[in-house]
C-alpha cells in the first residue's frame, strides 16, 4: 500500500476504488512468447522467454463487471498480438505489445478502449477474414462482428432446437463454412451450419451430464467434449461444418474426481483439468497417462502451446501454473528390481546412488555395486552378531564413508567401508545397542570426522567424535553421557548439534524430544584420553583384531548428564524421526503425521508451530531443505514411500513398498533417485533418472475454497519499498494464511499457512497495540485467534518484519500459543450426566477479543475472547500467554438459537472507571447487550485460585435486547462517537441495514451501582442490498460503508432518521463473506480502505467528503 493515497487520481468523493485483485483462475491462452491469464475482470501477462524465469509483467482490468471466461489470440504473425477478451455479455480486444518499459508484455486496449455489453451472453469467439470476429452466443446464435470504431453486427443467425447451452466452439474461415458446436446441459454436443441454422446438422450424444468444454482440431478432425459426469469423449468428426454424419466416439476417459471443466488436445489426445483439482493426460486407450497436481482447489482454466508443448493451468485458488514437457527419455517407468541379497536382510542403507550396504539378520554386511550389479561381501557373516543396528556418514573430501556397525552384546565396530579390515572395535554397554546415528558437529571438519551418538540399555547414550584416518583405524575419543528419561523404548532415533550454542537436540523412540548441554561433556573429555590410540602411538592396519578397548573403562571419568529441557511425547508414542536445524530453528519430524518447528528460549525447547504437509500423510520421516527455497517431506502415505514438495503442493516421487515399517533408505543425487527397501526377505531397490522441476508457479496459490473471513493485521514498513499491507485470511479449506496484498503489483503472496484446523475456518480476532507483549517498531506482533467447526478455537502468536532478502520481502514467524475444543473440555467435566451434552458439531461463528483487560487493570495478563456459536450459546474465553492457557470461563445459551455475531468494546466513565460491554446478534434478527465486567473479575479470582483450571460462570442477563432485523444478523460493528456513545450498525439476511446509537450510564436508585443501556436513536433502511449485508463498517459518526452479496458496495450518510446513499462501486468477489477497514492519512486527506473475501480477495480505497450530496444518488 502506498502511504500516499491523496496522489490517487480517478477517485472523487464519496468513491472506492479497485487496487488490488485475487479471483479464481477462469482463463488462459499462450500468445507466442506471453502466457495471457484471466482472472476476475483483468488479464495478466506473463513473459515466457528471456533468460530469467517466466514472471507477471503486465495486468489491466479489462471487464467491468464480469469475470474473464475466455480469451482468444488472432492468428498470425507480428510483433503485437490482438486478444479479444469475453466474459458474460462483455467483450473487448487487447493488444498484446512485446518490449514494454520493464522489458515484459504491456496491454493496451483496442477498438475503442472500453469494453461493451452485447445483448446476449459470449460464449465463444473466433477471429474472422478481416479481422472480424464471430461470435457464439447465448440461445444458439452465430454472429459476425465488427468490434472496430463503436461495433456493429454484420450478420446473425439463430440456431434452432439449442437449449441451454453451457459451451461452444466455433469452426470455419467463412460465413458459408461457419459452424458452431455447443455443448448443452442434458449432455449433448449440437453441431448448427450458419448458413443453414434452422435445425441442428448433427447430435453427439453419450455424455450423462451436461457438457462443460469443447476443444476441435480442424486439422486432425477431433472433438473432445469434458462434462460434469467426470468424464472426458474423443470424437471423430471431420469437417465440423460439413457433412452430415453422427460422428464417432473414438475414445472415453475416467479417471477424474469431480467435473471436468476445461479440455485441450495435445496431438491425437485429450488433456483434461477437473474440480479434482487435477490436470490429466490421456493415452490411447483412455487410461491416465499421467496426472499433474499442485493446485490447492478445482480447476477452471487449461492452455497449450504448441511450440513446446507447456500446458498452463489455472483455478479456484488464483494460482497460475506452467509445466514443462518431460523429455522422451523420461518417459520409461521408473524400475524396480529385487538385488537378491545374500542373507536374510535385517538393515538397508544407501551410499550415495552407486552402493547399497545390507546388514545380515547374522550381522553380515555386504555391498551391492549398482553399476557392476554384484554383491561383495564387507565384514564376515557373525561380525555384528544378532541384533545388529547399522548406521553411516558420508565423507566428501575422502569420496569415503564412515561406518558403524554394534551388536546385541554391546560391541561397536568402526570403519571406513573402503578399508573394513582397519577397524576399531569397542565395547560400549554391558547389554545391546538399541539406537545408533552419525550427525555432523559443529566446529569439526565435516570431510574428515562426525560425531557418533549410542544408546544402550537403562537409557544410557554416548557421544562419541570419529576421525577418519586414511589407512588406519578411525580415532575415536568419548565425549559425554546422557540419560534419558524413563520410559518402555528408551533410546534416541536421532540427534543433531546446535551450531555456536554447544547444545544437543536428540528424539527418541517414546516421541519425546531432549536437550542436552555439550561444554560440561567436552571439558571432561578434553582431560581424559581416547578410548582408541588416545596418544601418539602409531596405528598398524587391522590392529582390531589385537586390541579391544572397552568403553567401560573410559565412561567413569564422564558425568552422566540429564537433559535441560524435555519435551515428554511430542510426537506421540511413535518415535521422533528425524531432527534438522536449518535457519537458525529446529525441526523435528515423527510418525504422528506432522513436523514441528522449535527454537531455543533460555536453554529450553519452544514449540512455535505444527505443521501437517498434506492430508494423508500419516508418517513423517525427514525434512530436506533444498537450495532453491523447497522443503521436500519425506514420508509414507499408506504403503507408498512419497516425497512431499511443499512449494509445489505435489507428490515428487511415489514408491509403493509396503509401508516404512521395514527399513529402507532413500538418496536424491544429479546421478539418479534412488530407494532401497526390504520386501519378501530381500532388498528391492527403485531407480529413476533425476528429471527437471516440470512445474513453475507463476501466481501462488491462495485457499482453494471460498475465503471465509479476512482481517488486516498491519502495515510493515521496508527501506527501500512501499509498505506492505499484511492481511490474514481463513478458509472453508482448513487453513488459515498469512499474505501480503501489494498495491503495486496487484497480487497476494502468502507468508504462512496455518493447517491446524480439522474443519473449516469461519472467524478471526486479533489482540495487538502498543500495549501488547512483544510489540515494537520494527515490525508487527498480535496474538490471532482463529476458530470455525468442531468448536475448535486457536491462538498463535504473529511476528512480521521486513526481510529484504525473501522474494515476499516480509517475514513472518508463526507460534502455536494454546487451543481449545469443546469436546475435549466435556470430557473433563464433572456430574456430566446431569447436563445436556454438548453437540460436536458446534461452529464459532464469530470472535471479539475484550479489550482494556492488560495487567495494569489485572492481577495476572489474561486475555479474554468472547464467541458467538451455533448451538444458541455466547462464550467467554480466558488466555494466560504464559503458560499457554485457553480456557472457558463463562456462558450463557440467552439467545436459544444460532449466535451469528458478538462484538465487545470498552466503556470509561470520566472517573476512569471501566465497563466491559458485549454485543451478540443471532439469526432472529436480535442483539442483546451484555455487561461481562463482573464476569471477568470473578473469572481472573476463580483462575487464579484454581491455578487456570475452572468451571465456566454463567453470564448475566442481558442488559438490553432489541429486535433489529426480521431475520439473522450477518454482520454488526460498533463505533464510539466522540461524545462517548456507541454507533451499532448492524446488517441483515434480508438485505437490510439497521442503525441505533446507545448511551451509557449508571444505574440508580440500587443498593450497588449498575450499568444501564439507553437507546437513543434508531434508523433502519429495508432493502438497502439486494442480497445478504454480510459486511458493515462504521467509518465516522455521519458515513457507514456495506457491502453485500449482491457485489454491491456501498457509501452511507447518516442523517437524523435516515440512510442518505453516496456512491456504490461494483466489485469483483462473488459471494461475499466478510469486511475489513481501516484508515491512511496521506497529504492531509483521509483515505478509507477496506478488504473483502468471498471467492476471492480485493483491496478498495477511497475518500468521502465531510458534506453529503444535496439529492440522492441512485443505488
Amino acid at each position: 500500500m502506498s502511504a500516499g493515497g491523496g496522489s490517487r487520481g480517478g477517485v472523487g468523493a464519496a468513491k472506492m476504488e479497485s487496487i488490488a485483485l485475487v479471483a479464481p483462475v477462469t482463463a488462459l491462452e499462450f500468445a507466442g512468447d506471453v502466457l495471457l491469464a484471466g482472472t476476475g475482470p483483468e488479464v495478466v501477462a506473463f513473459r515466457l522467454s528471456g533468460s530469467g524465469p517466466a514472471a507477471a509483467a503486465g495486468r489491466r482490468s479489462v471487464l467491468r463487471e464480469a469475470s474473464v471466461q475466455g480469451l482468444r489470440v488472432e492468428p498470425g504473425p507480428g510483433p503485437a498480438s490482438r486478444v479479444a477478451v469475453f466474459g458474460g455479455r462483455w467483450l473487448a480486444v487487447l493488444a498484446v505489445l512485446r518490449g514494454g518499459g520493464s522489458g515484459g508484455p504491456r496491454l493496451a486496449a483496442c477498438g475503442g478502449g472500453a469494453a461493451r455489453e452485447l445483448g446476449a451472453r459470449v460464449w465463444e469467439v473466433r477471429w474472422a477474414p478481416g479481422r472480424r470476429l464471430a461470435l457464439g452466443l447465448g440461445g444458439g446464435t452465430v454472429a459476425l462482428y465488427e468490434w472496430r470504431g463503436g461495433g456493429c453486427w454484420l450478420r446473425q443467425a439463430s440456431c434452432g432446437g439449442a437449449g441451454a447451452l453451457r459451451c461452444a466452439v466455433l469452426a470455419g474461415v467463412s460465413w458459408a463454412r461457419l459452424a458452431l458446436a455447443a455443448g448443452t446441459a442434458t449432455g449433448a454436443v449440437v453441431v448448427w451450419r450458419a448458413a443453414a441454422a434452422t435445425a441442428p446438422q448433427r447430435q453427439l450424444c453419450g455424455h450423462r451430464g451436461a457438457v462443460l468444454a469443447l476443444c476441435y482440431a480442424a486439422s486432425r478432425g477431433l472433438l473432445a467434449s469434458a462434462s460434469e459426469d467426470r468424464s472426458v469423449r474423443l470424437w471423430a468428426v471431420g469437417e465440423l461444418g460439413g457433412g452430415d454424419g453422427a460422428g464417432t466416439c473414438l475414445l472415453v476417459c475416467y479417471g477424474h474426481g469431480a467435473r471436468v471443466a476445461a479440455v485441450v488436445l495435445r496431438g491425437p489426445l485429450p488433456v483434461s483439468a477437473g474440480e479434482d483439482g487435477a490436470c490429466l493426460e490421456w493415452g490411447g486407450g483412455g487410461g491416465v497417462r499421467r496426472a499433474r497436481r499442485g493446485h490447492r482447489g478445482a480447476l477452471r482454466a487449461l492452455a497449450l502451446r504448441p511450440a513446446g508443448g507447456r500446458l498452463a493451468t489455472g483455478g479456484d485458488d488464483g494460482g497460475v501454473r506452467l509445466w514443462q514437457p518431460r523429455r522422451a527419455a523420461a518417459e520409461a517407468v521408473p524400475s524396480v528390481a529385487a538385488l537378491g541379497a545374500p542373507e536374510r536382510p535385517r538393515a538397508v542403507l544407501l551410499v550415495g546412488p552407486r552402493r547399497v550396504l545390507v546388514l545380515g539378520e547374522a550381522g553380515g554386511l555386504a555391498s551391492f555395486e549398482v553399476a557392476q550389479g554384484r554383491w561383495a561381501p564387507v565384514l564376515h557373516p557373525t561380525a555384528g552378531g544378532p541384533r545388529a543396528v547399522l548406521a553411516a556418514a558420508p565423507l566428501d573430501r575422502w569420496d569415503e564413508t564412515l561406518c558403524a556397525v554394534a551388536g546385541g552384546d554391546g560391541r561397536l565396530l568402526l570403519f571406513a567401508l573402503s578399508r573394513p579390515g582397519a577397524a576399531a572395535e569397542l565395547r560400549l554397554f554391558e547389554g545391546p545397542v538399541h539406537g545408533l546415528s552419525w550427525a555432523p558437529r559443529p566446529g569439526v571438519p565435516p570431510d574428515t570426522a562426525a560425531a557418533l551418538l549410542a544408546s544402550g540399555p537403562d537409557g544410557e547414550m554416548l557421544w562419541l567424535d570419529v576421525t577418519h584416518r586414511p589407512g588406519q583405524a578411525p580415532w575415536v575419543q568419548l565425549m559425554g553421557r546422557y540419560l534419558l528419561p524413563p520410559c518402555k523404548q528408551r533410546w534416541h532415533t536421532c540427534a543433531a548439534f546446535l551450531p555456536q550454542e554447544g547444545l544437543l537436540v536428540c528424539g527418541d523412540r517414546r516421541g519425546s524430544l531432549l536437550l542436552f548441554s555439550c561444554n560440561s561433556s567436552s571439558e571432561c573429555a578434553a582431560k581424559s584420553t581416547s578410548i582408541v590410540n588416545g596418544g601418539s602411538d602409531p596405528v598398524v592396519e587391522d590392529s582390531s583384531n589385537e586390541l579391544e578397548p572397552s568403553c567401560l573403562l573410559h565412561k567413569e571419568a564422564l558425568p552422566l548428564e540429564s537433559p535441560l529441557s524435555v519435551l515428554f511425547g511430542l510426537h506421540g508414542k511413535t518415535g521422533v524421526t528425524s531432527v534438522t536445524i536449518h535457519g537458525g530453528y529446529i525441526y523435528s519430524t515423527g510418525r504422528d503425521g506432522v513436523y514441528r518447528q522449535l527454537r531455543l528460549q533460555d536453554q529450553q525447547l519452544e514449540v512455535l508451530q505444527k505443521h501437517r504437509p498434506c492430508k494423508g500423510l500419516q508418517w513423517i520421516e525427514e525434512l530436506r531443505f533444498t537450495s532453491d527455497g523447497d522443503l521436500l517431506v519425506l514420508g509414507f502415505h499408506a504403503d507408498n514411500f512419497v516425497v512431499w514438495s511443499t512449494r509445489i503442493g505435489e507428490n515428487i516421487h511415489c514408491i509403493p513398498c509396503g509401508g516404512g515399517h521395514r527399513s529402507w533408505s532413500y538418496c536424491s543425487s544429479p546421478l539418479a533417485e534412488m530407494f532401497a527397501f526390504i520386501k519378501s526377505g530381500d532388498v528391492m531397490l527403485y531407480h529413476c533418472e533425476p528429471e527437471p522441476c516440470e512445474q513453475q508457479v507463476l501466481l501462488a496459490s491462495l485457499h482453494g475454497r471460498e475465503i471465509t473471513c479476512v482481517r488486516r493485521l498491519g502495515a510493515v514498513e521496508v527501506p527501500g519499498h512501499a509498505t506492505f499491507n499484511v492481511f490474514v485470511t481463513g478458509s472453508e479449506d482448513t487453513t488459515a494464511c498469512v499474505l501480503v496484498l501489494s498495491e503495486n503489483s496487484r497480487a497476494a503472496v502468502p507468508l504462512a499457512r496455518i493447517s491446524d484446523h480439522i474443519s473449516s475456518v469461519r472467524t478471526l480476532a486479533f489482540a495487538t497495540g502498543p500495549g501488547d507483549e512483544g510489540f515494537g517498531d520494527e515490525g508487527l506482533s498480535a496474538l490471532l485467534f482463529t476458530a470455525g467447526g468442531r468448536a475448535q478455537i486457536e491462538c498463535y502468536r504473529l511476528l512480521c518484519t521486513g526481510d529484504t532478502a525473501s522474494e515476499s520481502t516480509v517475514a513472518c514467524q508463526v507460534i502455536h500459543v494454546a487451543s481449545h475444543r469443546l469436546d475435549k473440555h466435556w470430557e473433563q467435566k464433572k456430574n456430566r450426566h446431569k447436563l445436556i451434552k454438548m453437540d460436536p458439531e458446534t461452529r464459532y461463528m464469530s470472535l471479539s477479543v475484550v479489550p482494556g483487560t492488560s495487567t495494569k487493570q489485572l492481577p495476572r495478563p489474561w486475555k479474554f475472547l468472547a464467541a458467538a456459536c451455533s448451538d444458541g450459546s455466547v462464550r467467554i474465553f480466558g488466555l494466560l500467554e504464559a503458560a499457554r492457557k485457553l480456557v472457558l470461563v463463562a456462558e450463557s445459551f440467552y439467545h436459544q438459537r444460532c449466535v451469528l455475531k458478538v462484538e465487545a468494546f470498552l466503556h470509561t466513565w470520566a472517573g476512569g472507571e471501566r465497563r466491559h460491554l458485549l454485543c451478540s446478534a443471532a439469526t432472529d434478527g436480535s442483539i442483546a447487550f451484555w455487561d461481562i465486567t463482573g464476569t471477568i473479575t470473578d473469572a481472573v479470582d476463580a483462575l487464579h485460585q484454581a491455578e487456570g483450571e475452572m468451571q465456566p460462570l454463567a453470564l448475566d442477563a442481558p442488559l438490553v435486547t432489541i429486535m433489529a432485523h426480521s431475520c439473522g444478523v450477518n454482520s454488526l460493528h460498533i463505533r464510539e462517537t466522540p461524545e462517548g456513545r456507541y454507533l451499532v450498525a448492524s446488517g441483515s439476511d434480508d438485505g437490510s441495514i439497521h442503525v441505533c446509537l446507545l448511551e451509557v450510564a449508571l444505574g440508580r436508585g440500587e443498593a450497588i451501582a449498575g450499568t444501564c443501556l439507553q437507546v437513543l436513536e434508531r434508523v433502519s433502511r429495508p432493502c438497502a442490498h439486494a442480497a445478504h449485508v454480510t459486511g458493515i463498517r462504521v467509518l465516522r459518526p455521519d458515513l457507514l460503508l456495506s457491502a453485500s452479496v449482491d457485489q454491491r458496495l456501498t457509501l452511507w450518510n447518516q442523517r437524523p432518521g435516515e440512510l442518505v446513499p453516496l456512491s456504490t462501486t461494483f466489485f469483483h468477489v462473488p459471494d461475499l463473506a466478510e469486511l475489513d477497514c481501516w484508515e491512511v492519512e496521506a497529504g492531509g486527506e483521509l483515505w478509507y480502505y477496506c478488504v473483502l473475501c468471498g471467492q476471492g480477495l480485493e483491496m478498495l480505497c477511497g475518500t468521502a467528503s465531510s458534506k453529503p450530496p444535496p439529492q440522492e444518488a441512485p443505488q
